[in-house]
């Protein structure tokens, strides 16, 4: 029925800590396989709960060994190589809740969609939603950066009326979640109403969304200054000083106030994303007069929101829920 192209990535990434400071289609490819199904998947499930039951302060490494059922599907929403996302559905009919996630990684191209695998997985399984985990040009990438990233990020959310046609997705309960610069790009998506007509990341019609939920969010690009080996300034070409427009229409802190409700979870361990950032934007957010609140879990770090063996799992899966429950009665 689709055309298919095989791709096969073998990972030997490492989080840098000294940058951490501490379509159509015809693109699409199926990864359901019967033999992942009978032998891989049920090893994964038996791995997965093989982890220390509420892990804490886990690492990059360990958060990327994490195994995970592989996507339903992989599909493009654009003609670049990284423009594609990982389409995860729940049993049923449907129409099922649609769940985007961005994966973070200081917007740099060393880190992609694979460590949130394991996340994915765990919501479409546990939460009875479709996942669509989008990939996206980064810092280091051929038009990665401003504006390219943005721009990828929102067109990978509003292809999702496309995949409509196909696949039984309800476009009227969709939520994001996003994790550290992930979440970022999960705030800024609810945004998009805000910007000016002449940016260069103006969306005339982009999708409705119910909510946001930020892991661990980068909430404010001035004020995480030198965060992550100067990424911010890498993301969006230049210091506050030098394209303060920049600044104005990609931090979601200067974008307040935002039509839709927001979750933000932080653990309290974080030293890559300080707890500040969310507490912060929680306050201003509130003072904008948003429907915003603020988890903190004080035993996780700043890889754990997206673990699903860890204690900070509870949260993130019931701010998801409250979110898309919000929206149950909604008509189109």
């Amino acid at each position: 029925m689709f055309g298919q192209r095989v791709l096969v990535t073998v990972s030997t990434r490492r989080y840098d800590s000294s940058r951490l400071g501490h379509a159509g289609h015809g693109n699409v490819y199926s990864l359901r396989a019967t033999l992942l199904a009978f032998v891989c998947v049920p090893v994964a499930v038996l791995l997965l709960f093989a982890q220390p039951a509420g892990a804490q302060n886990l690492s990059f490494e360990e958060i990327e060994r994490l195994p995970a059922s592989p996507a339903d599907y992989r599909i493009a929403y654009g003609d670049e190589t990284l423009q594609f996302g990982d389409l995860r559905l729940p049993p049923g009919k449907g129409p099922h809740p649609v769940v985007i996630v961005i994966h973070g990684g200081c917007w740099y191209s060393e880190y992609d969609l694979k460590h949130v695998a394991a996340f994915s997985a765990a919501l479409t399984r546990t939460a009875g939603v479709a996942t669509w985990s989008l990939e996206y040009r980064r810092v280091g990438d051929t038009g990665g950066g401003w504006p390219g990233t943005f721009q990828d990020v929102a067109r990978g959310a509003d292809y999702l009326r496309v995949l409509a046609r196909t696949y039984p997705l309800d476009l009227r309960r969709v939520v994001v979640v996003g994790h550290s610069a992930g979440g970022q790009l999960a705030l800024w998506l609810a945004a998009r109403q805000r910007l000016p007509r002449d940016s260069p990341l103006y969306s005339t019609d982009p999708l409705p969304l119910l909510g946001v939920v930020s892991l661990a969010g980068i909430t404010d690009l001035r004020g995480y200054g030198s965060g992550c080996g100067g990424a911010v300034t890498k993301l969006l070409g230049g210091s506050p000083d030098e394209v303060p427009l920049r600044y104005r229409q990609a931090s979601p802190i200067e974008l307040l106030p935002l039509r839709v409700k927001q979750r933000l979870i932080h653990g309290l361990l974080d030293t890559i994303v300080p707890p500040e950032q969310s507490r912060d934007y929680e306050v201003a957010a509130r003072r904008a007069g948003n429907d915003v609140k603020l988890v903190t879990v004080g035993e996780a770090g700043h890889f754990d929101l997206v673990a699903p063996q860890a204690s900070a799992w509870p949260a993130v899966r019931e701010a998801i829920r409250s979110l898309l429950k919000s929206g149950s009665g909604r008509r189109r």
